[in-house]
C-alpha cells in the first residue's frame, strides 16, 4: 500500500512551472573598441600644409628673393630700351636699313682685322728665334702708327675728302664737330682740316663768320682731307639724320669724293709732358 501511494503522490508543481533546461549558447566576443586616448597620425596633406604655412622665410632666402627681384627688374628695363631702339628703325626705309648694316659689318670686321693682327704680332713674339730684334722692329713701327695719331708725320692712303660750302654761314664749330666725330667712328685714322691736323686733344669754336680749330681760325669752305676706307666712310656720313642730311638742312652744299690716295701733310709740334713719365724701367 505504502509503494503504491508513494508512486501516485504528485509531482512538486514548482517543477512543472519552470522551463525546460536549455544549454547556454556560446557567447559571441564583444568587438574591440579603440582606444579613445591615441591619437591617429595625422595625413600627407596635414603634414604638407602645415609645412608650407606659416611660411618660414631665412635670411639667405630673403637676400636670394631679393637679388632674383633686382635680376627680374634690370631684364623688364632692358627689353623696354630695346623695343624703343627698334621702334626708331622701324619708320625707316628699306635701302637706308640696308646702309646702316652694311656700316655695322664694315665695323665688326674692322674689329676683326684689328683682333688677328694683334694676334699675329703675339704669335711673331714667342716663335721668333730673335724676340729682342723682332720686338724692336715693332717698337719702330708702333712708333709711326703713334706718330700718324699724334699728328707729327704726315701720313698718305686711301680716303675721302668732305667739303662744305656754308655761304650763308650757318654751320657751326659744333656740326663740324660732329662731322669728326662721325668719321673717327667710321675709322678714320688721319683727319685735316682746311690745314690744320685733327689729333685727340683738337678743339673747335665758333668765331665770328669762321671757326677755330685749335686756335687757328678757317673760313668756307670747309674741306677734309679723311685717310680711312672709302666705303665705310662715305655711308657714315650719309646715314639717316646722321652729318650730310644736318647740314643741307642749314642749306650748306656738301660733297663727298672718294679717292684711293689722299695726303695728310699738315704736322703738328710733338709736345713733351710736364708730368706724366714712363713707368717702364
Amino acid at each position: 500500500m505504502s509503494n503504491e501511494n508513494e508512486e501516485e503522490a504528485p509531482e512538486n508543481p514548482l517543477r512543472e512551472e519552470l522551463p525546460e533546461e536549455v544549454p547556454a549558447a556560446a557567447r559571441e566576443p564583444e568587438p574591440e573598441t579603440a582606444d579613445e586616448n591615441v591619437e591617429t597620425p595625422p595625413s600627407g596633406r596635414q603634414r604638407l600644409v602645415k609645412g608650407l604655412w606659416p611660411p618660414r622665410v631665412s635670411r639667405a632666402q630673403f637676400i636670394v628673393a631679393v637679388l632674383l627681384f633686382g635680376l627680374g627688374f634690370g631684364l623688364a628695363v632692358q627689353v623696354a630700351s630695346n623695343s624703343d631702339g627698334d621702334s626708331a628703325l622701324r619708320g625707316a626705309r628699306q635701302e637706308d636699313l640696308v646702309r646702316i648694316l652694311d656700316e655695322l659689318d664694315s665695323r665688326t670686321q674692322r674689329l676683326e682685322d684689328e683682333k688677328q693682327g694683334l694676334e699675329d704680332q703675339r704669335t711673331e713674339l714667342e716663335n721668333s728665334s730673335n724676340q729682342a730684334e723682332e720686338a724692336r722692329k715693332q717698337t719702330v713701327e708702333k712708333e709711326k702708327q703713334l706718330g700718324i695719331l699724334a699728328g707729327t708725320v704726315a701720313a698718305q692712303g686711301p680716303g675721302i675728302t668732305l667739303t662744305i660750302d656754308d655761304a650763308k654761314g650757318t654751320v657751326k664749330a659744333d656740326m663740324l664737330l660732329d662731322a669728326i666725330q662721325e668719321l673717327r667712328a667710321a675709322g678714320a685714322e688721319a683727319i685735316q682740316v682746311n690745314g690744320v691736323r685733327v689729333v685727340a686733344g683738337t678743339y673747335l669754336a665758333d668765331s665770328g663768320s669762321g671757326v677755330k680749330v685749335d686756335g687757328n681760325k678757317i673760313t668756307q669752305p670747309y674741306r677734309f682731307k679723311v685717310i680711312g676706307k672709302p666705303q665705310d666712310l662715305e655711308p657714315a656720313l650719309n646715314i639717316p639724320g646722321g652729318v650730310v642730311q644736318t647740314l643741307e638742312k642749314e642749306q650748306a652744299t656738301v660733297t663727298v669724293d672718294r679717292s684711293t690716295k689722299i695726303v695728310v701733310d699738315a704736322l703738328r709740334p710733338a709736345e713733351r709732358p710736364d708730368y706724366a713719365q714712363s713707368s717702364s724701367r
